[in-house]
């Protein structure tokens, strides 16, 4: 065994995730390597398990019965049984289990139809359009707080329509609770998430009581969708119904944010990339698949085994809680050839940024827009493009991607 081998081993069975240094944070990509060689089915010391072959993320995402996403025993401790942040993430769809997510995903997925995104579609380059023209007047800017952060919020804020002169405070509170996630916690961030859902939630049933009163177009008002069911029995409760908009308000801005900007780092950092999508424009759609890839927006996802279950050749008993590494799956050598490499014409491209089974994202179609659109015409506008010194990384271990990205544009 060489010397690099037997020190990627020990980096590998000394990994603790609760532990993580700000290193790994910002770049986890060598660790992933190392767990994906010699150990991709790690114990953890607090009895949690960390999975990262593609091959058991992919058949723990399919197997429902075996693997829950309901989060109510782990949260608990976490963030308090009854407490706001506890409330929200045991309510909303994506830590749920049928039927709750069955009816909440049936709504959602009627609201994203193709007929509605593509009636979305002319919004979102005007969206787009319009942040590229305030950009054009600058030598210097942020290509995160004034483009990429920028593009969801809007989104967003069309989908549930939300007056624009309200959406100031949206970023803030999403930030604020998805920050509440971290696998490490501190209790400065508990408490910004929890006080983020107090004034959330006040801040909908302000809305949704004015939707009430004057109903929306179904067809493009996922809110006034949301308020309506999709049928007699579809009907969500009070909590529900709030707690699924901020959900679609948490499950649509970061990881989309960080799509467009990862997006932009990784072209600008690999030169004969962006050469090749400019050259030939229709690579975007195949881009994007790449950039979820080898960046994922989401690098972490959890489950909870329901009974005894043997993953790897590790036995792991009922109710532990499984960290999913997306983002080592998606360099898994087993699925993608030279998985190191960047390469915008990659077919085919499995990834699995958007999860898999019954809980893929309910909002992948209109994420891929997003970025096609965001990216295309960002090049098409400003193909000369420089970041410059002073990156800020995010800070976040489950969503990877720039708190900043200063740019020159040409």
């Amino acid at each position: 065994m060489s010397e690099g081998t037997g020190d990627a081993r020990q980096i590998a069975l000394r990994f603790n995730l609760a532990l993580a240094s700000r290193g790994f944070i910002e770049d986890p990509f060598a660790t992933y390597d190392a767990l994906l060689a010699h150990v991709p089915v790690l114990r953890q010391p607090d009895g949690s398990v960390v999975i990262c072959r593609h091959r058991d993320l992919d058949m723990i995402y399919r197997d429902t019965t075996r693997f829950s996403s309901d989060k109510k025993a782990l949260f608990g401790p976490v963030f308090g049984v009854g407490s706001p942040l506890f409330e929200h993430h045991t309510t909303s769809l994506v830590f749920s289990d049928p039927p709750l997510h069955t009816r909440v995903r049936k709504i959602m997925t009627s609201a994203l139809a193709p007929r509605a995104l593509a009636r979305m579609e002319p919004g979102l380059i005007a969206t787009v359009d319009l942040l590229l023209d305030q950009m054009a007047g600058q030598e210097d800017v942020d290509l995160i707080g004034d483009f990429a952060a920028s593009i969801p919020i809007q989104i967003i804020g069309n989908l549930l329509d939300i007056p624009m002169e309200e959406r100031g405070p949206l970023r803030d509170w999403s930030l604020a609770i998805l920050g509440a996630l971290e696998p490490s916690l501190s209790a400065a961030q508990l408490a910004r998430g929890q006080q983020a859902v107090v004034e959330f939630k006040g801040y909908l049933r302000d809305l949704i009581a004015r939707r009430r009163a004057r109903p929306g177009d179904v067809e493009v008002d996922v809110l006034t969708r949301l308020i309506q069911g999709v049928g007699p029995d579809e009907q969500l409760s009070e909590i529900e119904l709030i707690q699924n908009c901020i959900f679609i308000l948490n499950a649509g801005h970061e990881t989309t944010t960080n799509l467009i900007g990862n997006g932009l780092a990784l072209l600008h950092d690999h030169p004969d990339q962006k050469a090749r999508l400019l050259d030939d424009p229709a690579l975007v759609a195949s881009a994007v698949e790449e950039i979820l890839r080898v960046r994922s927006p989401n690098q972490l996802g959890n489950r909870e085994t329901t009974e005894r279950v043997e993953i790897g050749g590790v036995d792991i008993a009922a109710g532990t809680n499984l960290h999913l590494i997306i983002g080592a799956a998606n360099r898994d050598p087993e699925v993608f050839e030279a998985p190191h490499v960047f390469d915008v014409t990659r077919k085919p491209n499995r990834h699995l940024a958007f999860a898999g089974g019954p809980h893929i994202c309910v909002g992948l179609t209109l994420a891929r827009m997003e970025g096609r659109i965001a990216l295309g015409r960002f090049l098409q506008r400003f193909p000369d493009f420089e970041i410059l010194p002073g990156r800020v990384p995010g800070g976040r271990m489950r969503f990877h991607g720039y708190a900043s990205l200063p740019a020159r544009i040409f």
